[in-house]
């Protein structure tokens, strides 16, 4: 009988033993499988190296270029970091490695070039070396015409459309048109793109919103005038508005003098071969450019 109880204790530690080996099994293959990630995810990761935090941020920027001047800096070895300006042959001269060609690549691809020229030489035990443009020569584009600040600005990732350009060049000067011309010579072929600005902006167009490509010109022209003379208050040239009526070119001019009458306002304007048309208006009457508007005097 003691050994019946002994047995049928076994069979029972067995079982018993059997389950929680079963719950723990079941408890290990239900555990989620997020879990291991979640630890991932919180474990610090190793600091990037100089090379890799500038691959990350430099790795779209554009190309280097002839006329280019570029800063490069050697990790713990300040001496020969330095500024180089790329030659009409696209290179640069480094300080023990000499001539590095450098035309078409990035910034970072420069520098992994000069990196592996020092490593082969033995010059610098695992040289980390950065390359940033200083000065961009080779991509620009120019602005000119009616701006605040005319002049050639860098084509770089941050000034690449028209409105940025013009937006650098300080806006359109007093004076100056909404009316923009961009002179493009794209793979040799030279084309002449019209944009109005006004009506971008008032349409939202953001497609007359032109990518610009390095030697594009844009030209801001002067704004159309109309010229104003006779009875009224301030006789000179004003800008004229799209669609500017009589009335308000009158209105520019601070309006009609007590001695003037509405009704006594003719308009001299150009005709296509040179000569002069002198025309009858009324106050609703749109105005042209170069129009002449002059004002009689009341005869009563």
């Amino acid at each position: 009988m003691h050994s019946m109880k002994s047995a049928f204790t076994l069979v029972l530690c067995v079982a018993s033993c059997g389950a929680a080996a079963q719950t723990v099994a079941q408890m290990t293959v239900t555990r989620p499988a997020s879990a291991s990630a979640s630890i991932a995810a919180v474990r610090p990761q190793a600091p990037m190296t100089p090379q890799e935090t500038q691959a990350a941020t430099d790795m779209r920027l554009e190309s280097v270029g002839m006329g280019d001047l570029l800063r490069v800096t050697v990790f713990r070895n300040p001496e020969l970091s330095t500024e180089a300006r790329v030659s009409e042959r696209g290179t640069i001269l480094f300080p023990m490695i000499g001539e590095v060609p450098v035309a078409g690549l990035t910034p970072y691809q420069v520098g992994t070039r000069i990196s592996d020229k020092l490593k082969e030489g033995k010059f610098v035990v695992n040289p980390e070396v950065t390359v940033s443009l200083a000065q961009i020569n080779s991509r620009q584009v120019s602005v000119l015409g009616s701006v605040v600040k005319p002049g050639r600005y860098p084509l770089d990732s941050t000034n690449v459309r028209l409105s940025d350009f013009l937006a650098v060049a300080g806006g359109i000067a007093p004076g100056g048109s909404e009316e923009v011309t961009i002179l493009t010579n794209r793979s040799g072929k030279q084309e002449k793109i019209e944009v109005d600005l006004g009506a971008m902006m008032r349409n939202g167009d953001l497609s007359r919103n032109v990518q610009l490509e390095p030697g594009d010109t844009i030209f801001v022209q002067k704004a159309p005038l109309v010229y104003i003379y006779g009875e009224v208050q301030r006789a000179g040239a004003y800008p004229l508005a799209q669609n500017m009526t009589v009335m308000q070119a009158l209105a520019l001019g601070g309006g009609v003098t007590v001695r003037g009458t509405e009704r006594g306002i003719q308009i001299s304007r150009r005709t296509g071969n040179g000569g002069t048309n002198r025309i009858d208006a009324r106050l609703t009457d749109r105005v042209q450019p170069d129009d002449v508007i002059h004002v009689k005097e009341s005869l009563f």
